[in-house]
């Protein structure tokens, strides 16, 4: 795969790739993907040149540039960090719900979480981690789960990180409002036991209940730099993320991961994803994008 930032020569850098009110050329998108990447890990080309150019146009608008060209200029200088960070904040994917590929949530829930609170009730520390919880409704979907099984799990030693790279999802994430379309995969009992009506401006939301925002600590984190982690985690959900990164990148986040988690931890990832380099051998894949750490001198079990 060709380095991010990397310029092909044989093609035209003036080759207009998305058109419209700021015509987006191939040097722009190549500026703007080299940045990203090495801001966030994640890996743009060409066939991205119309999301790339719907989701930052009204950000150049806002800032009252005259087009791409003029924007790259401004986010690759010191004046334009704050703008850079915008530019990540607008390129990154949050799409989400509340109990997404739920068979991980009963994985959790049937054959992790048993031993878990066992632990935590023997005065034991657990602690799991979200590692890219955009609007916060998989950490809060995990901490449901736990709930369910352990009301006042609050009372242990027993939390969830949830991170994420952009600090504007993470201040939705801490408020826990959502539109009520939301709870679609949420059984009634579970929304009136957890969630309350509130309004805002006028519009009909939901917030989530103090008591399972307790279990949870929000954190702003870019998967691409230094982790300031003191322990393992015993549990870690990192789903639909690394597919934004090239293989490299890949490669390396699994095994940053393999490190966190002890001998028995449990790693869940998205749909489209699988464990690959070095950390293939350092897991068992015990379901659908389910795996359980072996320790490195496990080896790898059929």
């Amino acid at each position: 795969m060709k380095p991010m930032g990397a310029f092909d020569t044989r093609l035209s850098p003036d080759e207009v790739l998305a058109s419209g009110e700021y015509p987006l050329s191939r040097r722009d998108l190549t500026e703007i993907a080299a940045m990203i990447y090495a801001d966030a890990g994640i890996y743009l080309n060409d066939s991205k040149a119309s999301l790339v150019y719907s989701r930052l146009s009204k950000h150049i608008r806002v800032l009252g540039l005259k087009g791409f060209r003029e924007y790259c200029t401004l986010v690759a200088s010191p004046e334009g960090a704050g703008p850079r960070r915008e530019m990540l904040s607008h390129l990154t994917t949050n799409f989400t719900r509340f109990f997404r590929e739920n068979h991980h949530f009963e994985h959790l829930r049937d054959e992790v979480l048993p031993g878990l609170i066992a632990r935590a009730k023997s005065g034991g520390r657990v602690r799991i981690w979200s590692a890219a919880c955009s609007d916060g409704q998989e950490p809060y979907s995990i901490a449901l789960t736990v709930l369910q099984q352990l009301p006042n799990a609050a009372d242990y030693d027993f939390r969830i990180l949830a991170t994420d790279i952009d600090p504007k999802i993470l201040t939705a994430a801490r408020a826990g409002i959502y539109d009520e379309n939301s709870l679609e995969t949420m059984s009634p009992a579970m929304r009136k036991q957890w969630f309350r009506d509130v309004d805002v401006a006028g519009r009909r939301k939901v917030q989530i209940d103090d008591k399972v925002k307790r279990l949870i600590t929000f954190n702003e984190l870019n998967l691409m730099a230094q982790w300031p982690f003191k322990g393992n985690f015993d549990v870690i959900f990192c789903r639909n993320v690394v597919i934004y990164f090239d293989e490299p990148t890949q490669m390396k986040i699994w095994s940053r991961f393999a490190s966190l988690l002890p001998e028995g931890g449990h790693l869940y990832i998205g749909h489209s994803e699988r464990v690959s380099g070095d950390a293939k051998n350092l897991f068992d894949n015990i379901g659908i994008t389910t795996y359980r750490y072996i320790g490195r001198n496990g080896g790898k079990r059929a």
